[in-house]
């Protein structure tokens, strides 16, 4: 339990570890791309965490980390595929950020610093944890982001609902930086001084 809890607060990647920080910044303009990064971020993880406990005895010290990388990018194919295929709308939004998982801090940190010295049981909670830590922080910066930046909220579209919720007085006089690049930074800054005095708070307690 520890493992799975130690993502969404004591460690979380994005604001205690400030890892994965490119995506955070990139796609956080709506909640919808949030959505999207989270899921693909938490299937990328639990699988290339799955297969770096497994095979952690058969790989060489002098290769692990190309392995790793190996092993990531094949299960980074798998979502942007499945995407392209499925959902192209926000494979289009998402764009090259889909393909840079490979590259994400946090699963190749999480392959080295974890599931090559831990059980598969291990790593799958791990995994979960961190991703799930990962899209909570992510969904938190957008929701920020697209309500005070556009005065709306964007989800997948659904029978009628054409997937996007307007919030009644921003929609008409949005705080247009925060859907722009320092609006990201400004956000991200506020959060993660707000989550770090929620932390401080609960020392003293």
């Amino acid at each position: 339990m520890f493992n799975f809890l130690k993502g969404l607060f004591k460690e979380n990647p994005i604001f205690v570890l400030a890892l994965g920080l490119c995506p955070t910044l990139a796609v956080s303009t709506q909640v919808v791309n949030a959505i999207g990064m989270g899921a693909g971020v938490i299937f990328v993880l639990i699988g290339s965490n799955i297969m770096v406990s497994l095979l952690k005895d058969f790989i060489p010290d002098e290769v692990h980390i190309p392995a790793y990388i190996v092993i990531i990018a094949s299960f980074v194919t798998i979502v942007d595929m499945l995407m392209q295929a499925f959902v192209p709308a926000l494979s289009a939004s998402l764009g090259v950020f889909v393909k840079l998982i490979v590259v994400n801090c946090i699963i190749l940190g999480r392959a080295e610093a974890f599931a090559s010295k831990n059980s598969v049981k291990d790593s799958i909670i791990d995994a979960l944890g961190m991703g799930i830590g990962f899209t909570i922080g992510l969904l938190v910066i957008s929701l920020v982001r697209e309500v005070l930046g556009a005065g709306t909220i964007t989800l997948f579209p659904m029978g009628s609902f054409d997937g996007v919720i307007e919030i009644p007085g921003l929609i008409d006089a949005p705080a247009r930086i925060f859907s722009l690049s320092p609006g990201a930074l400004l956000a991200m800054g506020f959060l993660m001084a707000g989550f770090n005095w929620l932390k401080s708070r609960k020392k003293e307690d």
